[in-house]
């Protein structure tokens, strides 16, 4: 499944809810796993992170985390979880830092990492960290909108956040987050998909 094949519909569904009033899919990243060359295993065939975190956890392969509760964090916990393994053991360390510093750190100690693709693209110049792993759907980062709900939040601005929606689900707001990083980095930072859900994803 490539984002970038999907369609720009908007969904126009306002629903109430508890805290939110309309919430939509405005644009996805992806989460990709990174490695050394250097690093001990060679594992470039890859596809599925499923088989690359068995394989690290098997040879206790350098794996260093966010481990700061970050929602990269607990995507990288809950896609542990389904590869039914627990990580631990010197071979599984923790920087308790934000992305760029554990991609750094990934980088200094030739190990692997999980890492957001606009993080990795805008500190790519820097690193000697090759994608191993990308396109598994489970590694899928999508982005929301949202309108509070004014009858649980007096004090919110509904007719600002309902044009703000509005712009970033529109073909103009979604060109301007596809240009993204292209001058800069000679691709876009983001995928978009306005108005699409989860389930889409199969998520």
């Amino acid at each position: 499944m490539n984002p970038c094949n999907s369609s720009l519909k908007v969904q126009k569904d306002r629903k109430g809810a508890t805290s939110a009033i309309y919430t939509s899919i405005t644009r996805i990243s992806d989460t990709s796993i990174f490695y050394i060359l250097k690093s001990p295993l060679e594992l470039v065939v890859i596809i599925f992170y499923v088989e690359a975190f068995s394989l690290i956890a098997k040879n206790q392969a350098l794996f260093i985390s966010r481990g700061d509760d970050s929602g990269t964090n607990k995507l990288e916990i809950n896609l542990w979880q389904q590869a039914k393994i627990k990580p631990a053991g010197a071979w599984y360390q923790e920087t308790g830092a934000g992305m760029g510093q554990t991609l750094q750190v990934a980088n200094e100690k030739y190990g692997y990492t999980l890492a957001d693709r606009a993080t990795y693209i805008f500190q790519k110049q820097n690193l000697s960290l090759p994608i191993l792993v990308e396109g598994d759907p489970k590694l899928l980062n999508l982005y929301h909108v949202m309108e509070v709900n004014p009858n649980k939040f007096t004090r919110v601005n509904t007719s600002g956040a309902k044009a703000f929606s509005d712009f970033l689900l529109s073909p103009e707001g979604q060109k301007v987050i596809a240009d993204h990083g292209k001058a800069k980095f000679g691709q876009a930072l983001f995928f978009v998909d306005a108005g699409k859900t989860e389930k889409d994803y199969g998520l």
